[in-house]
């Protein structure tokens, strides 16, 4: 098959990327004109939902930047200029607007320098242009089903070891709410213990020990009541947290169970042609 080849008008000229099939899930675009090097393009998961692989994933250079380190021949530069960039970029659709979302990962040149202004704006415009054809080419539900096969492992690891992370971060929260409630209710006691020997008995040290000040009795039954409430929050955020994760934990490994193939019932010929076939059998000569 193929491509046409891509015209992408920038402040430094045009640039030509011609799209390259690579295996079965990425499509690698070779530069010429204003620029020179190469730009991958494959499907990812959606940034915000681990489970949905309907996200693209734009990388300088002729490897997947997740996966490896691009040969250096292969780094996008400027026309009449040595200096190769890095750096990457997100497109994902949501429900309503599809590939209309993108997150750039830090350009930077191989010397570890950020791009000047107009670079930056050259490879962003490049990056977006070719996201933009493979959004539209009609192999893409092909890529992204190729990235779904090849992340969910790393995925499944992943969010497994965020989960049970999660869960020991809910739990611990969890015993720091209950030790500052309890905290809060000793020195409410204590506090109302005091006042009442001052009423009994007034002493100095009574009035000292009621007064509000930094480590008081009076400042910590004051505070701690909002740390516990704090972290009671943080608590039922983590725990929001980790039921998503089970959730997008099981649905990816629903999607990597072998989907059967049903086989068709054949179908039941009506008894009334039945009987004439076989009368017209009968009266056939042998």
């Amino acid at each position: 098959m193929t491509d046409d080849i891509l015209t992408i008008d920038t402040p430094s000229g045009t640039v030509r990327a011609t799209p390259q099939p690579r295996g079965k899930d990425a499509v690698v675009y070779a530069l010429t004109g204003a620029l020179r090097g190469c730009v991958h393009v494959a499907g990812t998961h959606h940034p915000r939902h681990w489970d949905q692989f309907t996200a693209l994933r734009v990388s300088l250079g002729s490897v997947n930047a997740m996966e490896a380190t691009a040969p250096a021949e292969s780094l996008p530069r400027r026309r009449g200029s040595a200096t190769s960039y890095t750096g990457g970029l997100v497109r994902w659709t949501d429900a309503d607007s599809p590939y209309q979302h993108a997150a750039m990962t830090p350009v930077e040149s191989t010397a570890g320098n950020a791009p000047s202004p107009t670079t930056g704006e050259i490879l962003a415009l490049v990056m977006r242009a070719c996201a933009e054809d493979v959004a539209h080419r009609p192999d893409l539900p092909r890529l992204l089903d190729a990235s779904r096969e090849r992340e969910t492992p790393g995925l499944l690891r992943f969010l497994d070891w965020s989960m049970r992370r999660g869960e020991a971060e809910a739990a611990c929260f969890e015993r720091k709410a209950q030790a500052h409630r309890r905290d809060a209710r000793t020195a409410v006691s204590s506090w109302w213990t005091a006042a009442r020997w001052l009423t009994a008995r007034p002493h100095p040290v009574l009035i000292l020990v009621l007064m509000d000040y930094r480590g008081s009795l009076a400042r910590r039954a004051d505070y701690l009541p909002a740390y516990a409430e704090y972290a009671e929050r943080a608590a039922r955020e983590e725990r929001d947290r980790v039921g998503r994760l089970r959730a997008e934990i099981a649905s990816l490994r629903a999607q990597q169970r072998p989907r059967r193939r049903t086989r068709r019932p054949a179908a039941r010929q009506d008894p009334a042609v039945d009987a004439a076939l076989a009368a017209q059998s009968r009266n056939s000569p042998a």
